[in-house]
């Protein structure tokens, strides 16, 4: 016997009874109150390959895998102070060091009093159960890789109904986000006529887990309605709880008739597959009595008060199996041969369930025969392995029916496969496209950089894209992207890489146009980086600040005011990173930096043919800026032309491109900023007073440097720290001199003025203490705004030109500072420094000419 324990109060059938559980081939225990063993039947203990004497009390610790056993314990001692029964997985050592997963149950018996007197409890195996898991996720997996390159619409939700992943098809069918999808409930993507029916029977869904299939019309992005047919199953995880929801949308608008007619003649799901269980069974072979577990009653779906006999278990066994179930019963009835044995059984339902059926013939002390045994649905995993080839030869028809280009490489990225479509692009077959060298199916030129961009990532397993030129069959080169995706392992390692190839080269201009376009907000940025965060303690920046916090999250028109260097586009950028558009795009436009020919294009956009050089369609800023904010620095610049367009925008939220005819409808705030005094030029008749107004919904003049003295050595600290860590000095402090010269300076050019003063002391510095030299610091008369005799903005680009070049050769070639070209011209010097780059000068060539000559 497997325990030795035994009191002389047990029965004369206790042996016996032992004898049964040690027969048993599930693995069965039992304990005191507190918890320690007192008894494991034959099957434990050859299983674990210990003996009785060293699992009991609390030895049987040694069997259970080290990773499970802190949690098996936490909730062996929770049970043990409840006294409620338990359940719980974990992996179990072989007698050969293999350890195999186990669902352990125990259950208490307790006496008249409710005081447990002890535990009795089996370990199921469940191996089988988990690989098939293992299998499922996996398949799952690549299925999800796959989906979005297939041509269908597919979608997956989370449990509660949420859209989490929609593929291209269906962001394309209907024109929406997948941000937008997910209130499909409230929006107009289902019709008004079917929604009501459509939310009952997903609702109904997610509260049963019952498969979600109902007939529905779907807008288009045109507008116009198609009859589809939604079905959506269920994914659940080992404790039969819902996961996600897996939705495939089929066009049936032109079928719908005859596929109405179908879907009646169908049987509807009701209710997900459920995982393996195990029942048990016994049979005496001389009386034909046969005991059933309650367990084995579900898995042949009869009632309990039906009494189980071998004609019930025929009557349910598949017809291709009765023959192997009646020898094999035959057989066992006239032997004492054990049963090993898989058969499938046929429900009234029409279902088919896979069994694996395993017992032990044991001999009663009256020489009669007995079986003892038990009985495992192990329909998951069949149906598993068969849904896996199922799916393999599906996928397999789809890519190469479906017009994308689908490979699939080794983890050494060796070629395995790649689908019909690809070859046909090529003129290969597939043994042809797995041995040509790569310059046979890629650009030359492209070849290096690739290798150099994906090395790493194939080699860490790291999703990728990656963009290149294709050789067609007839020798032309198109561009594709590349989406590259691993199938990983148990540990982790790609076992496979999937790439889907997309056709961009219709593309490719626009996206060159676009990456022009984004250079020259870079440099805007850049030369705004100096006001990383806002620097300052001064009551005039806090009521600046103030005034930020609360017109941020509006959508009120902002006109910023205050001198140059003061850091106006600053404060555009706090209130565009305070509001609700901070996740769009943030575009700077210096309306004084554009030819007054060109400003119109650039912020508007043109169509092709527009104007001479015209040659493609061009976005212009407001489009760029959709959904976002557009920042109109020094907006007093602009033509009256533009003007009135910018007007249109602020009024009625639409324009229209350059050459074009259609109007564009906007969602775009706006922020202008200015350093001119905006009402003496609608005095004067250069700036019109109705776009003044419209602008000046929320006013915000930044002070300049000198009327916020307290700040001056907040910025210098920050200024300094930030200079002297970028050329690796150590400056521990600033002069008391040089900070008191720099506080009583009254900074014409306000911050930025400062900032270059700081930066070129810490370039000269040779100690731990800044000094300034007061040199540097101009002390002619300050001026509150700019100059314009040359009206600089108002001329045309070729004059515009002419005029710069000879202030730069005036100052040989300085842009800033008191006597640099910006300060002649009357403008600010990042103005100037855009209108240079613009208007292609090479300020370099003016610093060697002498101003004389």
């Amino acid at each position: 016997m497997a325990s030795t324990r035994q009191g002389p109060e047990q029965s004369t059938q206790a042996p016996d009874i032992r004898l049964v559980v040690d027969t048993i081939p599930t693995l069965a225990w039992s304990a005191r109150p507190d918890g320690s063993a007192d008894f494991f039947n034959r099957r434990w203990l050859d299983y674990t390959g210990l003996s009785a004497q060293e699992a009991l009390e609390w030895g049987w610790k040694v069997a259970i895998h080290p990773d499970d056993l802190p949690r098996m314990l936490e909730i062996f001692r929770e049970a043990l102070g409840l006294g409620r029964p338990f359940d719980v997985e974990s992996r179990v050592r072989r007698s050969d060091g293999e350890f195999r997963w186990f669902l352990v149950r125990s259950s208490p018996l307790c006496d008249a009093s409710g005081r447990v007197v002890k535990w009795y409890g089996t370990n199921t195996d469940i191996e089988d159960r988990k690989r098939a898991e293992e299998i499922l996720h996996e398949s799952e997996k690549s299925l999800r890789l796959m989906v979005d390159g297939i041509a269908g619409l597919v979608a997956i939700m989370t449990r509660e109904g949420e859209v989490e992943f929609a593929n291209n098809q269906v962001l394309e069918y209907f024109g929406k986000t997948l941000e937008e999808l997910k209130g499909w409930t409230t929006s107009d993507a289902v019709h008004p006529d079917d929604l009501p029916q459509a939310v009952a029977a997903w609702m109904h869904s997610v509260e049963t887990g019952d498969a979600y299939d109902v007939d529905h019309r779907l807008r288009r992005a045109d507008g116009a309605y198609r009859w589809f047919h939604s079905r959506g199953l269920s994914l659940r995880d080992a404790e039969g709880r819902i996961v996600r929801w897996y939705n495939l949308l089929t066009d049936i608008d032109e079928r719908r008739r005859a596929e109405e007619k179908l879907r009646r003649s169908e049987a509807y799901l009701s209710e997900a597959q459920k995982l393996s269980h195990t029942g048990s069974f016994g049979w005496s072979v001389a009386t034909g009595e046969i005991y059933w577990s309650e367990e084995t009653y579900n898995i042949f779906e009869y009632d309990r008060t039906t009494k189980a006999t071998l004609e019930l278990v025929v009557l349910r066994v598949h017809s291709d199996d009765k023959n192997l179930v009646q020898q094999t019963i035959a057989r066992a009835s006239e032997s004492r041969t054990n049963l090993d044995f898989d058969c499938r059984l046929l429900m009234p339902g029409g279902a088919v369930k896979h069994l694996h059926v395993l017992a032990h013939a044991l001999e009663t002390s009256s020489g009669n025969i007995e079986y003892v045994g038990a009985v495992t649905d192990v329909t998951g995993a069949k149906q598993a392995e068969e849904k896996i080839r199922q799916s393999e030869m599906e996928l397999r028809q789809i890519m190469d029916l479906g017009p994308q280009q689908i490979g699939v490489l080794g983890p050494d990225r060796s070629r395995l496969y790649v689908n019909q479509s690809a070859l046909d692009y090529h003129g290969l077959t597939l043994d042809e496209w797995r041995s040509c060298p790569p310059d046979r199916l890629a650009h030359p030129d492209d070849l290096e950089r690739v290798e150099n961009e994906t090395q790493s990532k194939f080699l860490s397993g790291s999703p990728f894209e990656v963009e290149l030129r294709l050789r067609r069959s007839d020798g032309q080169y198109r561009w594709f992207l590349f989406r590259c995706n691993p199938l990983r392992d148990e540990h982790g390692s790609p076992r496979r890489w999937y790439i889907a190839v997309t056709d961009i080269e219709d593309r490719k201009q626009a996206e060159q146009r676009l990456q022009n376009e984004n250079v020259a907000l870079r440099e805007e940025i850049d030369r705004a980086s100096m006001f990383e965060e806002v620097v300052g303690i001064s009551p005039a920046l806090h009521a600046v600040l103030s005034h930020v916090s609360k017109v941020a999250p509006t959508d009120s028109t902002v006109l910023i005011t205050g001198e140059t260097g003061t850091g106006k586009e600053l404060i555009a950028r706090a209130v565009h990173k305070r509001s609700q558009r901070s996740s769009r795009a943030f575009v700077s436009v210096n309306c004084a930096a554009i030819p007054r020919d060109l400003i119109a294009s650039e912020l508007f956009g043109h169509e092709k043919g527009a104007f001479t050089g015209a040659t493609q369609r061009r976005l212009g800023r407001f489009e760029l800026a959709e959904g976002g904010t557009i920042f109109l620095d020094e907006i007093g610049e602009l033509p009256a032309e533009t003007q009135i367009a910018l007007l249109r925008v602020l009024q009625e939220r639409e324009f229209e491109r350059v050459g074009g005819t259609r109007s564009i409808r906007t969602n775009t705030r706006v922020i202008a900023a200015t350093n001119r005094d905006l009402e003496a030029a609608v005095a004067a008749g250069i700036f019109r007073s109705d776009l003044f107004y419209r602008l000046n919904v929320f006013p915000i003049e930044v002070p300049p440097l000198r009327e916020r003295t307290e700040d001056i050595p907040v910025l210098v600290e920050y200024f300094v720290d930030r200079y002297a860590r970028n050329a690796g000095k150590v400056i521990r402090g600033v002069s008391k001199k040089s900070l008191e010269l720099l506080r009583s300076y009254p900074w014409p050019g306000n911050i930025r003025e400062l900032q270059n003063v700081i930066e070129r002391s810490v370039i000269v510095c040779e100690t731990e203490n800044l000094s300034v030299d007061a040199s540097w610091l101009s002390r002619q008369p300050h001026v509150t705004g700019p100059k314009s005799e040359l009206g600089l903005s108002r001329k045309p680009a070729t004059q515009e030109k002419e005029i710069i070049e000879a202030a730069l050769r005036e100052s040989r070639g300085r842009v800033g500072g008191p006597s640099g070209a910006a300060a002649m011209l009357g403008i600010p010097g990042s103005t100037l420094e855009s209108k240079i780059r613009l208007l292609k000068i090479n300020k370099h060539r003016f610093k060697t000419i002498d101003p004389s000559v």
